[in-house]
């Protein structure tokens, strides 16, 4: 297997066969999840959503800060700006924190916030905090003790009993043992040690497999964006019948989807924004596999029209559009914490409505543009085919 960085894009031209539940997979994942389906649901107030299977249940803001951004490529991060710019998105109802064990401080730094959470802010605000965080292990053979130590990690960084969410990534679907690891983890879950778990840039067909196995996962993390509308076209299929979620990350593309590279040029060199991050580097090559830098140009000036129209941003629009696909509970923002903040732009969001004109007018551009379930492949495939 080639190694890939876990956000790396490779475009390669795949076969794919279908992955469709048949009729008997249907009715036994319905019998597995129905209470999932029922009780996954948007609560009254439309800034949170609570994700569901079984017993197991969290609810989180629909616009999640993305932690990405603080393991380098976007800036030296202050270790107590970042803390400060936390307590300030969370002030502003901005509370769930997406990252990963291998974000560089990002558990470190939720484990200095959560403490100042608990000493400054009231019980009711600390109940509303959330820190996702994710487990990308080596391909090792997955022992209780080994999955239980790594967790020990985390929780322990994040200076938590018991995580919120455990989003599970894993690199080799020839090697079975994401199964096993999966079990372990939904063993630490009856411990206490995890509340839920859950899945990222895993594809539909194993998805599917994991829960004929009867792992409680509540959601599956994914790149999804409206250049990137892959998952609409297994996953949610397989996730509106059984009730799993989606929470999407590359929602604006690292912010390629931004009034900031409207009506720019990037094929002049030094005409337009510079790429300097990891990310803007990334959805860059999406948009190549995807329709080129003309294309999006006139995806942005749609995007701009609908914008202004509402009196709201380009990213305002992006984030709205893939909030409103089906099975979709949250979409990421990056943060760069102590660096930059979007905190008003962001709660933005939620009073947007975006009505059939607005959706007509965008598919009108994007319908021109590859599909990228065929040049790269199903939902995670990008970090598995060299």
């Amino acid at each position: 297997m080639a190694t890939l960085h876990l956000h790396s894009v490779l475009p390669n031209p795949t076969s794919l066969k279908s992955t469709k539940p048949t009729t008997s997979t249907r009715r036994r994942l319905l019998a597995n999840s129905v209470r999932c389906a029922e009780a996954t649901q948007v609560t009254g107030e439309t800034q949170r959503v609570t994700v569901r299977n079984g017993n197991d249940s969290l609810d989180i803001c629909r616009v999640l800060n993305g932690m990405w951004q603080t393991s380098g490529g976007w800036g030296r991060i202050d270790r107590d700006d970042a803390v400060e710019a936390m307590l300030r998105y969370a002030d502003a109802g901005l509370s769930t924190f997406d990252m990963a064990d291998h974000y560089g401080p990002a558990e470190d730094l939720y484990g200095i916030f959560i403490n100042r959470v608990r000493q400054e802010r009231p019980p009711e605000f600390l109940e509303k905090v959330r820190g996702l965080t994710k487990w990308v292990p080596p391909p090792v053979k997955m022992t209780s003790s080994y999955v239980r130590d790594s967790i020990n990690v985390s929780r322990k960084r994040m200076d938590v009993a018991s995580l919120d969410m455990l989003q599970f990534h894993w690199w080799d679907y020839a090697n079975t043992g994401y199964l096993d690891a999966l079990k372990h983890l939904t063993d630490l879950k009856e411990e206490g040690k995890i509340k839920t778990v859950a899945l990222t840039n895993f594809d539909t067909e194993r998805l599917q497999i994991i829960l004929e196995n009867e792992i409680p996962v509540v959601s599956n993390q994914v790149q999804h964006s409206i250049v990137d509308m892959r998952p609409q076209q297994k996953m949610a299929e397989l996730c509106q019948l059984t009730g799993v979620k989606l929470i999407t990350y590359g929602t604006v593309m690292g912010g390629l989807l931004s009034e900031k590279f409207l009506d720019t040029n990037l094929n002049i060199p030094f005409a337009g924004p510079p790429l300097n991050t990891p990310s803007l580097q990334k959805y860059k090559r999406m948009v190549d596999a995807w329709g080129g830098w003309s294309l999006f140009q006139a995806l942005l000036q749609t995007l701009k029209g609908i914008a202004s129209k509402h009196g709201a941003t380009i990213p305002n629009v992006a984030v709205k559009y893939i909030l409103d696909q089906q099975a979709v509970a949250g979409s990421m923002i990056g943060v760069r914490l102590g660096l930059s903040e979007h905190i008003q732009d962001s709660n933005a969001v939620f009073s947007l409505t975006l009505d059939e004109d607005d959706i007509s007018s965008i598919q009108e551009v994007t319908k021109k543009g590859k599909n990228l379930l065929k040049v790269i492949g199903d939902c995670g495939d990008e970090y598995r085919r060299a």
